[in-house]
């Protein structure tokens, strides 16, 4: 069940129709001119883009006007995870909203409002992943404020749906940073643009692929799995001191070859410092390895790629990767986060929108394993990929 969080601002952009430029701090006096709210219509706009798989979307969201109605007139299952005033919406309860979205580990943030709004949801989006050192969950803003100057909004309500779309139906979608910008309203009032940036968050875009390839529009392998290495070798010496396990594949044997590091082919090996500690390890080397480096205090992390032709991460040819590995990988800090999937975009499509395939032969962990992870395809490149657990 794909998880969606949705918050709308309702008086976001209230002020337009009016020519206040601008709704913050002018809600009232926005009303009592006779503007009419419309983020809950371009909210439903969206939405409405989704109703062949509403069956397959949980809405996540807030009561009435910050979610709950758009949702429920469309006829999405919706699940209520923060209660506010209605008649009286502020910033914090956007912020609040934000973090019980957080909480629930929802897919993506779907918002509508403006760049207020947008700037509401980065605080807590970055102080989130700063506390919790964990990647930022992708959010994408349905533009319906007065002023969208940030670069975390699609063009238009439908194309925002469009965007979500992709990821409901488990195609490539690439993720992108985003700049929260914000222009001084009381200024713009008297002709004067002064925008700032506050900040950035991850958002999904539509899939660049082809405007990106060279070479008549194919990638080059060798080129593209030196961007790859480049981007994982750049966050390994970020981390001091933590063992890495190198899964079996080409690719991670491109990676190995670009430290200089003899690679098992069909095999696991064992890197700290860049330098080989233990080559063709069993289950069982790798789990004293583990207990080891727990004992130490140092972290531990994986970097994999696709085995076999139907794009299996776990339970084809790296059998020394067992569920209690995989665990306490994941129970570490950071999560899921702990493991790196690394794959040229070629290597995805040909899967031809299949998932990937955890069968770890743990049905809790397979399931654990499921939903979106990131793929690094290129240097500071990912996109988000479905994972299940096998039918």
């Amino acid at each position: 069940m794909f998880k969606l969080g949705l918050i709308i601002n309702p008086v976001a952009g209230v002020g337009g129709s009016v020519a206040l430029k601008g709704s913050d701090g002018m809600t009232m006096h926005a009303l009592a001119l006779g503007a009419e709210p419309k983020a809950n219509a371009r909210a439903q706009t969206a939405l409405k883009v989704l109703l062949p798989y509403r069956d397959e979307i949980t809405v996540y969201t807030v009561n009435n006007l910050m979610g709950e109605q758009a949702a429920k007139i469309l006829g999405f299952q919706v699940n209520l995870v923060y209660q506010t005033d209605d008649e009286n919406t502020q910033a914090e309860d956007t912020e609040q909203a934000v973090a019980a979205l957080l909480a629930e580990k929802v897919d993506i943030i779907l918002f509508a409002g403006g760049d207020g709004t947008a700037r509401n949801i980065a605080k807590i989006v970055t102080e989130y992943a700063s506390q919790s050192k964990k990647e930022q969950i992708p959010v994408l803003g349905i533009p319906a404020g007065c002023k969208i100057h940030s670069g975390v909004y699609a063009i238009t309500p439908i194309a925002a749906g469009r965007v979500v779309e992709l990821m409901v139906t488990k195609q490539l979608v690439t993720l992108t940073t985003g700049d929260i910008m914000d222009i001084d309203e009381s200024l713009f009032r008297q002709g004067i643009v002064k925008a700032k940036r506050f900040g950035e968050m991850q958002i999904p875009s539509e899939l660049r692929y082809v405007q990106a390839v060279k070479s008549g529009g194919k990638e080059s392998d060798e080129l593209v799995l030196h961007d790859i290495s480049e981007d994982v070798i750049d966050k390994m010496n970020d981390t001091d001191d933590s063992l890495f396990i190198i899964g079996s594949g080409s690719t991670t044997a491109f990676l190995m070859t670009e430290l200089s590091l003899e690679n098992t082919l069909l095999g696991v090996d064992l890197v700290q410092n860049n330098a080989l500690i233990a080559s063709d390890v069993t289950e069982e080397q790798i789990w004293q390895q583990l207990a080891q480096a727990k004992t130490n205090k140092r972290s531990v992390h994986l970097i994999i790629t696709l085995i076999g032709g139907q794009g299996h991460l776990f339970g084809r040819g790296n059998q020394q990767l067992s569920p209690r590995i995989v665990r306490a990988i994941i129970e570490q800090k950071g999560g899921k986060e702990n493991i790196t999937i690394i794959a040229t975009k070629a290597k995805l499509i040909a899967l031809e929108n299949r998932p990937l395939i955890s069968d770890t032969g743990d049905d809790k962990l397979d399931q654990n394993l499921s939903g979106f992870m990131p793929v690094t395809t290129g240097y500071k490149d990912q996109v988000l990929y479905p994972v299940a657990s096998p039918m």
